[in-house]
């Protein structure tokens, strides 16, 4: 069991990794597929699954997690079940691009760039979150 306010360590710290790491092989790719569109088509994937994915995603579990009424939770409770299925397909269908090679280096490039990035700022919003945790739960007695 751990503190609620653990649970959004937890969340940045593993968004974060997942987003370094599918950030990492999107700028790989960048090698042998930089130019302008792909640079375009990085900033609206971004764009896109940051404010229609992972922002209102983080903004529900920092709800649910700062509601729960026990202090103390599972570590697996940053996430409900919906996201961690979610999260599995996700990376079983990013895993498969690569793997069976169905994508181009420049879809790699943008799409996994773009999408990196909004999934290691998730992580850094929960980090923030874990931080302020005190000036939140202040701000709400």
């Amino acid at each position: 069991m751990v503190k609620k306010r653990t649970l959004f360590l937890l969340a940045g710290l593993i968004w974060s990794l997942a987003g370094g790491n599918v950030l990492k092989i999107g700028l790989q790719a960048y090698t042998n597929a930089f130019s302008v569109l792909n640079v375009g088509l990085t900033a609206l994937v971004f764009f896109l699954f940051w404010t229609r994915v992972f922002h209102p995603l983080v903004g529900k579990h920092v709800i649910r997690i700062h509601g729960y009424e026990e202090e103390y939770k599972r570590p697996w409770n940053f996430f409900d079940k919906k996201s961690f299925l979610i999260m599995a397909f996700m990376m079983t269908f990013g895993i498969a691009i690569r793997v069976l090679n169905l994508m181009p280096d420049s879809f790699i490039a943008f799409f996994y760039t773009g999408l990196g990035t909004a999934l290691a700022m998730a992580g850094i919003l929960f980090l923030a979150n874990y931080i302020g945790y005190d000036k939140k739960a202040v701000s709400e007695e």
